[in-house]
């Protein structure tokens, strides 16, 4: 079986969910430790959300110097799949796995809502069970969520298919050109700050035409990359 490691920092909060999102998907999920320096030998790493160390200095900035970010910076490097979700992708951006970064939203409050987003890239290890352009729907919730970069680096993700997932309908944050989610240059490594891991077990996920409370849009996120490392 398939196994995807969950690093737990200090101010984890959905820890737990990816874990479960991992075991719905059909994957072993594997709890790892933010002080350790290793990785045991899982196939695919996710960095959860939450509030690390409490969000001082910056969302993000000081998780990206424990001790097992160096293994995932190495793993990320050999091409193990990453994916960081909302503070774990402001961790990317601080461990400069990503590029960017993310800064407080534009309209100054904290934002929770169910967010429709386009998949604008399914050449990565955390989109391949999805259809370009496709329209999806996982919850959203962020203080600190507006993604942004300079001109040429906003330009070079746009001309490489870089940006993974965009907002519609809406900018909840600010984020240049409505950007929720990027990838690296080879695709292995994704941050979004939308929530998965909130989307993957009917009665629990976002509203849909069909019930209230049964969408699963973001089982496939984690599917993906199950898919993945199985064909690899």
């Amino acid at each position: 079986m398939t196994r995807i490691g969950v690093i737990t920092f200090p101010g984890s909060l959905d820890d737990g969910d990816a874990r479960r999102a991992i075991r719905l998907a059909g994957g072993e999920p594997v709890r790892l430790w933010h002080g350790d320096h290793d990785l045991d030998g899982v196939d695919a790493i996710v960095l959860p959300g939450g509030f690390s160390y409490g969000d001082y200095l910056r969302c993000g900035a000081i998780a990206a110097h424990s001790p097992i970010m160096r293994e995932v910076v190495d793993a990320a490097a050999r091409g193990v799949p990453v994916l960081g979700i909302c503070n774990g992708f402001q961790m990317l951006t601080e461990a400069h796995l990503l590029p960017g970064g993310l800064v407080r939203n534009d309209h100054g409050a904290f934002v929770c809502r169910d967010q429709r987003l386009a998949v604008e890239s399914t050449r990565t290890a955390w989109t391949g069970g999805f259809e370009p352009g496709e329209q999806i729907v996982v919850p959203l919730k962020n203080g600190e969520g507006g993604y942004l970069a300079d001109a040429d680096t906003v330009a070079r993700l746009e001309d490489e298919g870089r940006v993974v997932f965009r907002y519609l309908e809406t900018d909840p944050n600010g984020s240049v050109h409505g950007i929720a989610g990027v990838a690296n240059a080879a695709g292995n490594v994704v941050g979004l700050m939308p929530h998965p891991e909130h989307a993957v077990e009917p009665g629990f996920g976002p509203d849909t035409a069909a019930a209230m409370r049964s969408g699963v849009d973001g089982l496939r996120v984690f599917r993906s990359a199950l898919e993945g490392v199985l064909a690899a």
